[in-house]
């Protein structure tokens, strides 16, 4: 089936998504099965991040959360993390004129504290070149762990309770979500991973509490336009009840 029957389809068959969250796997197997080393797996997986990018768009998705390196990757070889920093910088000089020119905003979420200054001035200039894009809102996670979010939101609060601005009563799921890094985004309403992994990784959990889950065997580098449309219109025959029984 050609792309453009999908993408209509997706058009006519329901509601699009508004956010759309990516655990991005399978780059590391997708490159073995090749016999080539891991960094040639993440190379082939920036292309699936632009088909990824550009169905979004083409969809009408308004936000599009890819989780491109976590906290607990850090532990990976040096000469691995290396690569990973290397190309992300290069994703930066290769898509941001391109992201402007079709209206993308790029957000990054994590701890870029610990990012080099090389890579995190790579970042902040992606971010000051592509900000008020009216189009839809790319959030790269990088270095960033939802356990760590949940307890930066928590330490956020306590500090404004020890100052004596907020009352510990004051505080609800409302007050919590503007302490995370994405205050301003709708909670995901579909989460994509890739490789047939069944776990979401430590990635926005607090988010995540009634996203709807797809999971496709197809390796990261293989994931294209067409795989993307087939996961939203999965999405668009769940019924979402968000506990509650509908009515008949």
């Amino acid at each position: 089936m050609s792309l453009d029957p999908l993408l209509h389809d997706v058009r006519l068959n329901g509601a699009v998504p508004r956010h759309v969250a990516v655990i991005m796997d399978g780059n590391g197997r997708w490159a073995r099965e090749r016999g080539k080393p891991r960094e040639f797996g993440h190379r082939a997986g920036m292309r699936a991040v632009r088909a990824s990018v550009e169905a979004a768009i083409e969809a009408g998705v308004q936000v599009l959360t890819l989780y491109a390196f976590s906290a607990e990757n850090w532990g990976r070889p040096p000469t691995e993390v290396s690569a990973l920093m290397g190309l992300l910088e290069l994703y930066v000089r290769r898509e941001r004129r391109d992201l402007k020119e079709k209206g993308v905003e790029v957000r990054c979420i994590g701890e870029m504290d610990r990012l080099g200054p090389r890579t995190r001035g790579a970042l902040q200039s992606i971010i000051d070149h592509t900000r008020g894009g009216p189009k839809m809102r790319l959030n790269l996670a990088i270095s960033y762990g939802a356990r760590q979010e949940i307890v930066l939101a928590a330490r956020r609060l306590a500090e404004r309770v020890a100052a004596g601005t907020l009352l510990p009563g004051e505080i609800d799921e409302t007050l919590f979500a503007q302490q995370t890094y994405t205050p301003d985004d709708p909670d995901p309403d579909l989460l994509i991973r890739t490789s047939g992994e069944l776990r979401i990784s430590n990635f926005m959990l607090w988010q995540l509490a009634y996203t709807e889950l797809y999971v496709t065997p197809v390796l990261w580098p293989d994931f294209g336009r067409e795989q993307f449309y087939q996961a939203l219109l999965e999405y668009q025959r769940r019924e979402r009840r968000f506990g509650r029984v509908l009515a008949s």
